[in-house]
């Protein structure tokens, strides 16, 4: 189907979105939320769960708009919590809405996060908690995306996926509540959902004092003014933005299409960097045959976009959760 453009002076907008919600026919909403997004010509990844909905979506803003309105009207759906920032391309390929177990992947299955959360902290408010002595800042993302930047202070957990945290949070518990003593534990993810679902967790083996920054990432950067930001980098998104910054604007760093990691300037002149093929971090987790592949699939690639089309086995990151988990 044709995808709508916005007008040569709009950019793309782009909805990261989720809701934790009750969805006792989740499987059913699939179709007409499918076919809505491709009548209005939008683009991205959709997961829905039992648990509620997730994704990050692209299109034009009337296309977003009407999307939006109907998720809303979903059971539970009113307040959907949506980040909304712009794209100057369209940074996906294609519209996917699949069936999840859960909607941000933990592997916890009592984890209620309509039940009991954290306190949500404003992103006004969030540098005076974190500037706190008393408080630990536990940054609940990927390590990659930890790499490319985080708050001032926050403690890395160098989890490869969402999963490893239940398991990190109780080997290292004791150290990081002081054994006991009277601590604020405040987390913080790219939109909010892993960090809404960790406090969750944290409620549940018995953490009391537990907060989390309300929006995200993505609300902090648009909402503090840089001169008065705690945060240092860049942000991880999960589109072919690879990463923004204040303001949301687009960041500085390129995507290994290879093992979808963040590239920043040095690893684009590193030997090993190869677009479409390699980089320094996956060029010795692969071998001489896949590069091979790789480099013929990123020439089909280059011509199909010579000829203006999207080659089908294009390789751009898909939103899989809020955060890509």
């Amino acid at each position: 189907m044709h995808t709508p453009r916005p007008t040569s002076d709009e950019p793309w907008q782009v909805a990261a979105l989720y809701r934790f919600a009750r969805f006792d026919d989740f499987a059913a909403l699939r179709e007409p939320v499918e076919r809505l997004c491709r009548e209005q010509g939008i683009r991205g990844t959709l997961l829905l769960a039992h648990e509620g909905i997730n994704g990050t979506i692209a299109g034009t803003a009337e296309g977003i708009d009407t999307v939006i309105e109907y998720l809303r009207s979903l059971p539970d759906c009113a307040d959907l919590d949506v980040k909304l920032s712009t794209a100057a391309e369209m940074p996906f390929h294609r519209m996917k809405v699949r069936l999840k177990r859960e909607i941000v992947t933990m592997g916890e299955p009592d984890i209620d996060p309509r039940a009991s959360v954290g306190t949500y902290v404003d992103a006004q408010d969030w540098n005076a908690l974190i500037s706190d002595p008393n408080t630990i800042v536990i940054d609940t993302r990927n390590d990659y995306e930890v790499a490319v930047g985080t708050f001032e202070g926050a403690i890395d957990p160098k989890t490869a996926s969402f999963r490893d945290f239940p398991e990190w949070f109780r080997r290292e518990r004791e150290r990081l509540l002081n054994n006991g003593k009277p601590t604020k534990v405040a987390m913080f993810c790219t939109g909010g959902i892993r960090c809404e679902k960790s406090t969750a967790f944290l409620k549940q083996e018995g953490v009391e004092d537990v907060y989390h920054l309300k929006g995200g990432i993505l609300k902090y950067l648009e909402t503090v003014p840089e001169t008065q930001s705690l945060w240092r980098g860049e942000c991880f998104v999960f589109d072919q933005r690879v990463t923004i910054g204040h303001g949301l604007v687009e960041g500085s760093y390129a995507l290994c299409h290879a093992c979808r990691r963040p590239l920043d300037q040095e690893a684009r002149l590193s030997p090993l960097y190869e677009e479409g093929v390699s980089c320094p971090a996956c060029h010795s987790e692969r071998t001489d045959e896949q590069r091979a592949s790789y480099r013929e699939r990123h020439r089909q690639e280059t011509l199909a976009a010579a000829r203006g089309l999207a080659h089908v086995g294009a390789v751009r990151v898909q939103p899989v959760s809020d955060d890509a988990d």
